[in-house]
């Protein structure tokens, strides 16, 4: 059996079954394994995506439509609610996740097909909803820009969620959505501490370099906001109110919050992680989160999931909500996206 210790650069040391599997096996170490554990190196596989827009019904989530140009993340964020997803594709939640990555390179491609649809009705499209469309990656295969481009032809309306310092090299396309009433982007700050971000989101930008990322949209008139998610309590939750007024001195114009999601299996993940980072308030740790999830480490309910309950849960959205007023960001609405430009392909443009 491999030794088990934190590996730089990767959010988890594990890669457990996916649920799938009708067998599930354990290694052993029976004392005569003396190597090193080889290194974990990131492969990508390129799909040939038959669709491309994702629809949902949330009453959670504010919109029902989202694009992701890649499944797995190379960010490795532990907390990740979209591991389980890559046991769908018979990988694991773990490792595999943020080491076995899928490109879908002909995402603008069906897209455009997706638009030229007849019954096709214009509302925001989300990129990054599941996986982070500014991963690592993005920088050799561009399907993000690619996306944005071909949605900037057709004057579509997208929002951008991302931990990646990557979106200012699409700055032109995003002044140019932003001057039609086009675009919006979040960029997700989970702490300002650099020794915090390398064990938690092991290959994300640096705290830093996304409060950059929100200065320099923002100075380029790109409607820009900040969501501090997760919160994760005795980890990072100490830190919502220096996040939320870093945030809005960058020049964010909003401020969310989500509290921190274990579903299936990330929640067994988290716990190594715990453990092997953490192990003194571990306990602690678990102990709060339960106690904002009826009792559980997830609940998958409509309503509750994404803020929590409990005097616990309750206490952290009252901070927040503070936090927000003091740095001056309460009661700026998001600014709505105009979905009355859009011009399908294959139909004539006005000319004024």
């Amino acid at each position: 059996m491999l030794p088990r210790a934190p590996q730089r650069g990767r959010g988890t040391v594990s890669n457990p079954d996916n649920r799938f599997h009708g067998r599930h096996s354990a290694a052993e170490d029976d004392g005569w394994y003396q190597e090193m554990p080889p290194s974990v190196h990131t492969e990508v596989r390129i799909e040939a995506a038959k669709t491309i827009i994702a629809r949902n019904t949330s009453p959670d989530i504010p919109f029902d439509r989202s694009i992701n140009p890649y499944r797995g993340c190379e960010h490795g964020c532990i907390y990740c609610f979209a591991r389980p997803t890559h046991a769908y594709w018979d990988m694991s939640p773990g490792l595999d996740f943020e080491t076995r990555l899928i490109a879908k390179t002909n995402a603008a491609q069906r897209l455009e097909e997706a638009l030229s649809k007849p019954g096709y009705r214009c509302a925001p499209i989300a990129l990054g909803a599941n996986t982070d469309p500014y991963q690592p990656i993005e920088q050799q295969y561009r399907i993000t820009r690619q996306l944005l481009e071909t949605l900037l032809r057709y004057r579509h309306p997208v929002t951008i969620t991302t931990k990646g310092a990557m979106v200012l090299r699409d700055l032109d396309v995003l002044q140019e959505l932003a001057s039609q009433q086009l675009v919006r982007v979040m960029i997700s700050l989970t702490t300002l501490d650099d020794e915090l971000k390398r064990t938690l989101e092991p290959r994300a930008a640096a705290p830093k370099a996304r409060l950059r990322a929100i200065r320099v949209l923002a100075e380029a008139g790109v409607p820009v906001g900040a969501i501090c998610a997760p919160v994760i309590p005795m980890i990072n939750d100490h830190e919502i109110e220096a996040l939320v007024q870093a945030a809005s001195d960058a020049g964010a114009r909003s401020a969310h919050y989500i509290l921190l999601r274990l579903p299936l299996e990330v929640a067994p993940l988290f716990e190594e992680w715990l453990a092997d980072h953490y192990p003194q308030r571990a306990t602690h740790v678990l102990s709060l989160i339960r106690q904002s999830r009826g009792g559980e480490l997830y609940d998958s309910r409509f309503g509750e999931r994404m803020k929590g309950e409990g005097v616990f849960a309750q206490l952290i959205a009252r901070r927040f909500h503070a936090a927000v007023k003091r740095a001056g960001l309460a009661g700026r609405e998001r600014d709505a996206l105009d979905c009355s430009r859009f011009c399908p392909p294959g139909r004539q443009m006005a000319l004024l």
